[in-house]
């Protein structure tokens, strides 16, 4: 077990920087709207969403009505209904794991977890549900630190949210790395460009989500031949 936990620490390395870099801009942000630590770590404990709890704080500093809540929520949110199909079996058999595995699956989760690159003599469903408890805890841990900094020293949030963008990076970047296979990478990166030029940068991402899904699925016998040849 140990083994396991300090595999899954190092792996989830770049996630804890991002996350606890990205909680505490939540938490500074949330603070100057008079919402102390409680609430700072509850939404992070239950939202555990970085780009719908920003959106939040909006949300909640205007007034919004549920059904406008709600709404915002499915279409900021709208990518996980793309990629959590693709984890339906790596998460079979992970028996009482699995509500939790499935609401704490993440974008930097998905990416760590989507491959075969799980160590050995490891039990799969164990190594998912640590690196789904490290990754929250890290976030839940950067909205506590946010909030404390907030209540406590001044701080200039400018350009605080390009910390997702880093974030995404880097996982890209590692998993660029570690695999030797490309063409789902490239698929990913020429569908976000095609969408971000016809359809401009506040609608692009629902019809990257489905131009990715076509792609991969009229590529997927190249793709089975080359991981099965693998």
């Amino acid at each position: 077990m140990k083994n396991l936990l300090k595999t899954v620490f190092i792996k989830t390395l770049p996630v804890m920087t991002g996350y606890i870099a990205l909680g505490i801009g939540f938490g500074i942000l949330l603070s100057e709207t008079g919402h102390g630590i409680f609430w700072s770590v509850l939404m992070g404990a239950l939202i555990y969403a970085g780009s719908m709890q920003y959106v939040a704080i909006n949300l909640i500093t205007g007034g919004a009505s549920l059904i406008t809540t709600a709404l915002t929520t499915l279409f900021i949110n709208a990518r996980h209904l793309f990629y959590g199909i693709s984890m339906i079996e790596k998460y079979k058999g992970t028996g009482a794991k699995k509500p939790y595995l499935i609401f704490a699956l993440t974008d930097e989760t998905y990416s760590l977890l989507c491959g075969d690159d799980y160590p050995e003599n490891a039990e799969k469903g164990k190594y998912q549900l640590a690196v789904s408890v490290f990754n929250h805890i890290y976030w839940v841990l950067g909205c506590a630190l946010g909030s404390v900094i907030g209540q406590t020293i001044p701080f200039n949030t400018a350009g605080i949210e390009f910390c997702m963008t880093a974030l995404f990076v880097t996982i890209f970047v590692e998993q660029w790395i570690s695999s030797k296979k490309h063409l789902p990478a490239l698929i990913g990166l020429l569908s976000s460009v095609i969408c971000l030029i016809i359809f401009g940068a506040d609608a692009f991402l629902i019809p990257t989500m489905v131009l990715i899904s076509v792609l991969l699925f009229a590529f997927k016998p190249i793709l089975q031949k080359e991981y099965k040849n693998d």
